[in-house]
């Protein structure tokens, strides 16, 4: 009951905020996760049906957010909130980020980890918590006689994938992996995602959490698991940067590929492209290092709001409010929760307002087995330019144009 009771005013203070703030106040949410644009577009819609407040919902083309940011950020109509992946992206916008440490947002926080700060300010909050990894159809992997419980490491996964790829045509498939598009709308996976896996055995092998530059002790890890993708996959290693993340998504909704690298956040996408719950699983990312049998999947978040410190005071003030709306609500939960399939790092998402996502399961079982999750460390790369050079590099390797 007390819990009910402090949910509720919260509410009534959030929609007290917002009124007070109507008249002369809105909000303009640049959205980071085209994904899950049509749910933000239909919250917005709620919240101003409700509150009067005028929400505005504008979402960055996939690779173009930080350029869309730049270009919006100046003009008269700002976003009063975008949002940052960490320290890095922090370091580039902390002067344009409004201090939240005393607002509703940390204060329903799980674990201040959550909490992005510079000093005591807290300067960015995350708003979901995902996990990625190698996404399976688990009923293709049965099909060629193999189980998610049989691959352990990169020698069973390698040898399950060489498997599969030279009995693709008995099985009725393209390939064991998808392809490895390298356009913008998916070489994040490879140059951002994949490339975590070396930074992170490095780090934990050297005890650090960031570095001026890598040392490269697991590149040619890096190089195992690249050429495994792209010697069994769906296309020619000469086609991938012709691909898209489409096409990579296509091939494994498609039931043309077993293996596809992707996280927590494409749930959506395969069930509402005919899947059900029963063929999705995931596996960790096994680039072949000492111990990796205790490894788990990669979680953790590089999607922190930020409240623009630039805006007026009421813009602030109806922004803040809205956030804490859609942490709250009813409306707000079930949107995030339930349509956006979302694990929040919020304790307002109580059991009605968990996401049902099949890959959230699976990357719970690995935790309940004891399995080590591996940290986001790729906030911590020096820039986007950086990482389009490691995409640039994979790309040349992949079409025979370029050395490893």
């Amino acid at each position: 009951m007390k819990k009910i009771i402090a949910l509720a005013l919260a509410l009534v203070l959030c929609l007290a905020l917002a009124t007070a703030a109507s008249a002369d106040a809105s909000v303009y949410y640049l959205n980071f996760k085209p994904e899950q644009d049509a749910q933000w577009q239909e919250l917005a819609k709620v919240y101003t049906e409700k509150t009067g407040v005028p929400v505005t919902v504008v979402t960055a083309a996939s690779g173009d957010y930080e350029t869309t940011l730049m270009s919006e950020i100046e003009k008269s109509e700002c976003p009063t909130l975008f949002q940052v992946n960490g320290p890095v992206g922090l370091a580039n916008w902390t002067d344009y980020c409004y201090d939240l440490a005393d607002t509703e947002l940390v204060k329903h926080l799980t674990n201040e980890a959550f909490a992005l700060k510079e000093g005591d300010a807290v300067k960015g909050v995350a708003y979901v918590i995902e996990t990625y990894g190698i996404i399976a159809n688990t009923k293709l992997l049965e099909k060629a006689g193999y189980t998610v419980a049989d691959i352990t490491n990169f020698e069973t996964l390698k040898k399950v994938a060489e498997d599969i790829q030279a009995r693709k045509a008995e099985l009725g498939l393209d390939g064991a992996f998808t392809s490895a598009g390298m356009d913008g709308s998916s070489d994040w996976r490879f140059k951002t995602h994949l490339a975590n896996m070396p930074i992170y055995y490095e780090y934990q092998a050297d005890g650090i959490g960031d570095t001026d530059a890598i040392k490269g002790t697991y590149l040619d890890n890096y190089k195992k698991i690249w050429d495994l993708y792209i010697n069994n996959a769906t296309c020619e290693p000469s086609m991938i940067g012709a691909k898209t993340g489409s096409d990579a998504l296509a091939d494994f909704v498609l039931g043309d590929a077993v293996f596809y690298q992707n996280g927590t956040w494409e749930y959506g996408n395969c069930i509402n492209e005919g899947m059900t719950d029963e063929q999705l699983g995931m596996l960790p990312i096994f680039i072949g290092v000492e111990g990796e049998e205790n490894q788990g999947l990669c979680t953790g978040s590089e999607n922190y709001w930020c409240v623009n410190g630039k805006a007026s005071a009421e813009d602030q003030a109806a922004t803040i409010a809205f956030l804490e709306w859609c942490i709250t609500s009813d409306a707000g939960r079930d949107a995030m929760a339930n349509k956006m399939g979302f694990l929040t790092p919020f304790k307002s998402f109580d059991d009605g307002y968990v996401a049902n996502n099949a890959l959230i399961a699976a990357a719970d079982e690995y935790i309940a087995a004891g399995k080590t999750s591996v940290s986001w460390n790729f906030p911590t790369m020096p820039s986007e330019n950086w990482k389009n050079g490691v995409g640039a590099a994979l790309t040349d390797y992949a079409q025979g144009t370029g050395e490893w």
